[in-house]
């Protein structure tokens, strides 16, 4: 009984070897095979090797767009995962990159969702609060004047809030944008309290009937802590609807770190990129979506009131894309 079994065991391994064996030999026809029909049919199996080149130039000509680094590559990264086994035409790498660039970058922006600011504001409770974060220098202060003008010709009513009380220049300039538009500001001497500055404006709102309250706040560099514990007190105390960072196009790598330090302290809900008229590639604006997965709201392309446009993903993917 034993022997039988042994002899069955053997007969099978025995099997197994051949058919073992015969798919060695096969191996060169069907290789041969999968080249003649690639050349039959005009296609070819994307490798590592392909792309390497070709990606390794896409991510130059992010970062030369403005994008962060982390950014490009996580970018480039991704359209290798999509591409690598691919059956593509032949002679036609870089239209098929340009493709896998255009799905990555359209599921970063539709990752960082959308806000419909009109729609958010009129369908919530009076006032709608929205807090103005970043950095000295970025626009920040003209920015809220320019969407106060797009909330007014929307038929909203506003109040503006000087909780910048750092500097009294920002106080200054923020009076002439409120006299300019026929705006109400709310505002206390230098160096009072930024949350009581907002808390009145609020509470102006709220007797008044007033749909929209915007506050300034300080722009000292994200890494300061007194600035970092301002605002948490101002959040803290007036809960606002909305935190919007404010971030300048040109500066490229800074404005994304300004935007997830912020993001990390305070939390952000949306971003304004201003001075993309000003030669920006737009990078910054894609980079900020990626690190802190945030919708891009309006970006600014000129110093007038008018000159606030709201972001569109189409128009931005095509400008990368030229």
């Amino acid at each position: 009984m034993f022997n039988i079994l042994k002899e069955k065991i053997k007969s099978f391994i025995g099997h197994v070897e051949e058919k073992e064996k015969a798919k060695e030999e096969l191996k060169p026809q069907l290789t041969a095979a999968t080249k003649i029909m690639s050349t039959v049919t005009g296609k070819a199996t994307l490798t590592e090797n392909d792309l390497s080149d070709v990606l390794y130039e896409l991510q130059l000509d992010l970062l030369s767009s403005d994008v962060a680094m982390q950014t490009a590559e996580d970018i480039t990264s991704d359209i290798r995962k999509r591409l690598v086994g691919a059956q593509i035409e032949k002679d036609n790498i870089a239209s098929v990159v340009k493709g896998g660039l255009h799905d990555t970058i359209e599921e970063i922006l539709s990752a960082s969702g959308e806000i419909d600011l009109l729609e958010k504001i009129k369908s919530s409770p009076k006032p709608y609060k929205i807090i103005f974060l970043g950095v000295n220098g970025t626009g920040k202060t003209t920015t809220i004047a320019k969407v106060a003008r797009h909330l007014m010709d929307n038929g909203l009513t506003v109040v503006l809030a000087a909780g910048d009380t750092f500097r009294a220049g920002a106080i200054e300039q923020l009076q002439k944008h409120a006299a300019s538009l026929g705006l109400k500001l709310v505002t206390h001497q230098k160096n009072a309290d930024s949350a009581a500055v907002i808390y009145d404006a609020v509470e102006h709102a709220k007797a008044r009937n007033i749909d929209v309250v915007l506050a300034d706040t300080a722009g000292r560099m994200q890494t300061n802590i007194n600035l970092m514990d301002e605002l948490k007190k101002i959040v803290r105390v007036n809960k606002p609807d909305l935190k919007v960072f404010v971030g300048d196009a040109l500066t490229g790598n800074d404005a994304v770190e300004q935007a997830r330090k912020f993001n990390q302290e305070i939390g952000v809900d949306a971003a304004i990129l201003t001075k993309i008229d000003a030669d920006a590639k737009g990078g910054s604006a894609l980079s900020i979506a990626h690190e802190i997965k945030k919708p891009i709201i309006f970006i600014g392309v000129g110093q007038k009131y008018e000159d606030l446009k709201k972001f569109d993903k189409n128009w931005f993917i095509n400008n990368i894309l030229s």
